[in-house]
């Protein structure tokens, strides 16, 4: 059911069309991700659904009565507030609505027949129960800590960062659980277990959801659908990033040679995708059988649990080795290297060396130490303990600061600051226009100033300005950070031909997954680990790990000698919902059959019309999948009560 419509809109910034007479529909239910080139019209489409940016031509409709709220690039905040008050205060409709279901119960005690209280008790827990509203508290608890916000409850809001503001904001919007809900680059600064459990929670409350993002991974995970805004135009892909790259490359092999350069790269991420995630998913089914067999046998026997944790670390360990370090120049070694900040230890006693063609992530929680390695290996910084020795060569260094540019220059001056129009590339002589080009600037930007970019821009004039640099090692802080994917696709391409050394700092898992070969995993309280696995396979582990950490605290656990409370159980509502949901379930899939057998049956399909066949059948699928799932969810949260209570 739809939830807003746009229909025929316009919309232009002085002489430059962004949307031209684009139709565009959001259902209840959808995840919907918008992609294209920066400066195309995403931001723009995502203001004009909140109804927060006028358009010229076109028509917008809402759905009476829903709710639509947007994350703010930058949240505002009263001076008063602290963490925690700052998001119950966001929550404020929802504790209304408890305190209104508490008095109107205890109205009912005493008056059980009124129909108007009956049926305001029933609308009042309708609404809690779409917002998940019965155990708010434990969920403002848990994105705390989740958001790594727990330490900073009681200082003010406003005496936080900007990306810890953003935090702030984007949990207080997901608790409120809005009718639709808009996020704009919702990943940016999260590190990557804060958009693990950013995932769990968009899948879990299902969100009517629209977003703007360049995170490849989290799109494939969270995306039903792909909207990509090109050339003024909508054009709309079925499912995730995947889904999308497929559908995208079919396109333009119809279109034959157009857009050739596009389909190249295209083919590139999807054989990335092929050889990358499918192969590391089949080297995990052994694995995941023989974890979920051994939480079988850990809930008997807690022996099992120490023999599991062993086969995983081993398995980390497995991949923990550096062949061939005399046939290869060593760059930076580093021997026992502490580092700390006041009171807080960053890195301790780490140990490494860093070979000629190595590609180095270094990931880990926000606030690790990750950009103070960086700092060390630059030698901006010196250790506490230990020592650094530097090889001779010569380093490119990337940072989010963008240092190396000059807001008064524009961009021929910027690449050919002695004259002329040409650049080298990696020993290539190249006009600047042509080299640009690649980096997907238009001719006319080459007499823009520097400091007239966007930041986006600007982080792709740096990336460009680094490959014309003679040198032997690239570090790049956050290098992916503000750059579109069509972008990123780019610099990807350009660090897989760099025959030197990569170093860098990044959140981006897929990133990360396709260009490092090695990790540097900061674990929190100065521990560095070194790791040849990529970093998805290593976060799959490390999740099992802790799986097992917390079968391990719960077989430990004594039992309580008292009384134990009410066993838990699945509501009325649930119970109920969970004994309507199979004959419903058994007669759509008699329909299902009987509208198949029609479509093979050319008599049947020609009476009725095989086209409105196949759309009722699409329906009716798309409706068993939905009540299917909404049954195995049920059926899976009445089992871990059952287990709850024995």
């Amino acid at each position: 059911m739809a939830l807003i419509d746009l229909l025929g809109v316009s919309k232009s910034y002085e002489a430059q069309k962004i949307l031209c007479n684009v139709d565009f529909t959001l259902d209840e239910g959808e995840r919907v991700a918008i992609v294209g080139r920066n400066g195309s019209g995403k931001s723009t489409l995502m203001k004009i659904v909140a109804g927060v940016e006028e358009f010229d031509e076109g028509e917008r409709l809402v759905r009476q009565n829903i709710t639509i709220r947007m994350l703010p690039q930058m949240p505002r905040f009263a001076d008063h507030l602290t963490v925690r008050q700052a998001i119950v205060e966001q929550l404020a409709a929802i504790n209304e609505a408890r305190k209104r279901y508490e008095e109107v119960t205890a109205k009912i005690a005493e008056n059980p027949d009124s129909p108007e209280l009956l049926e305001e008790l029933n609308r009042l827990s309708a609404y809690l129960d779409y917002h998940g509203a019965w155990n708010i508290e434990e969920k403002i608890e848990r994105v705390l800590q989740e958001f790594d916000l727990k330490a900073y409850e009681d200082r003010l809001v406003n005496s936080l960062s900007g990306g810890e503001q953003r935090r702030v904001a984007l949990a207080g919007l997901l608790l409120q659980k809005p009718d639709v809900l808009l996020l704009d680059e919702p990943t940016n600064h999260l590190d990557v277990h804060m958009v693990e459990f950013l995932e769990e929670m968009i899948l879990k409350e299902r969100y009517t959801l629209l977003f703007v993002s360049h995170d490849r991974y989290f799109i494939d995970h969270i995306a039903t659908r792909v909207v990509e805004v090109e050339e003024c135009k909508l054009r709309s892909f079925n499912g995730g990033y995947t889904d999308y790259l497929r559908q995208k490359e079919e396109l333009l092999q119809n279109l034959q040679k157009q857009h050739e350069n596009l389909l190249r790269l295209l083919k590139q991420e999807e054989e990335w995708l092929r050889r990358g995630v499918k192969a590391r998913m089949k080297r995990n089914e052994g694995r995941k059988k023989r974890v979920l067999e051994l939480r079988e046998q850990a809930k008997k026997n807690p022996a099992a649990i120490k023999k599991i944790r062993l086969q995983l670390e081993r398995e980390k360990k497995h991949f923990n080795r550096e062949d061939g370090i005399s046939r290869k120049k060593v760059l930076f070694e580093l021997e026992n290297v502490s580092k700390s900040l006041g009171d807080k230890v960053l890195i301790k006693d780490f140990s490494t060396r860093i070979l000629q063609r190595d590609t180095i992530a270094i990931v880990g929680k926000n606030g690790a130490g990750k950009s103070t390695l960086l700092k060390l290996l630059l030698g901006q910084i010196e250790p506490d303990r230990g020592i650094i020795k530097r090889g001779d060569f010569t380093i490119g260094y990337f940072d989010q600061a963008r240092t190396m540019l000059d807001d008064d220059k524009n961009l021929i001056e910027t690449f050919c600051p002695n004259g002329g129009d040409r650049v080298e590339v990696w020993g290539r002589s190249m006009h600047v226009y042509g080299y640009l080009k690649n980096f997907l600037f238009p001719k006319e930007f080459l007499d823009k100033k520097i400091g007239a970019l966007s930041g986006g821009e600007k982080n792709r004039v740096a990336l460009a300005l680094l490959f014309t640099k003679k040198v032997d090692c690239l570090i790049l802080d956050e290098p992916t950070n503000d750059l579109d994917i069509p972008t990123i696709n780019i610099l990807e391409e350009y660090l897989q031909k760099f025959q030197g050394a990569v170093i860098f700092v990044s959140h981006d898992r897929y990133f990360v997954d396709k260009i490092a070969k090695k990790l540097f995993i900061f674990k929190g309280n100065g521990i560095v680990e070194e790791s040849h696995q990529s970093y998805s396979e290593y976060l799959e582990i490390e999740k099992e790990l802790r799986e097992l950490e917390s079968i391990a605290a719960n077989v430990d656990k004594p039992k309580p000698q008292r009384e134990r409370k009410r066993t838990p159980k699945l509501s009325y509502k649930e119970q109920r919902r969970l004994e309507e949901l199979p004959p419903l379930i058994e007669e759509l899939e008699e329909k299902i059959a009987d509208l198949n057998d029609c479509l093979s049956d050319p008599k049947c399909y020609e009476e009725r019309g095989i086209v409105s066949v196949s759309e009722e059948l699409a329906n009716l699928q798309e409706e068993h999948d939905r009540l299917l799932e909404e049954y195995i969810a049920l059926e899976e949260k009445k089992e871990q009560l059952d287990a709850l209570s024995d």
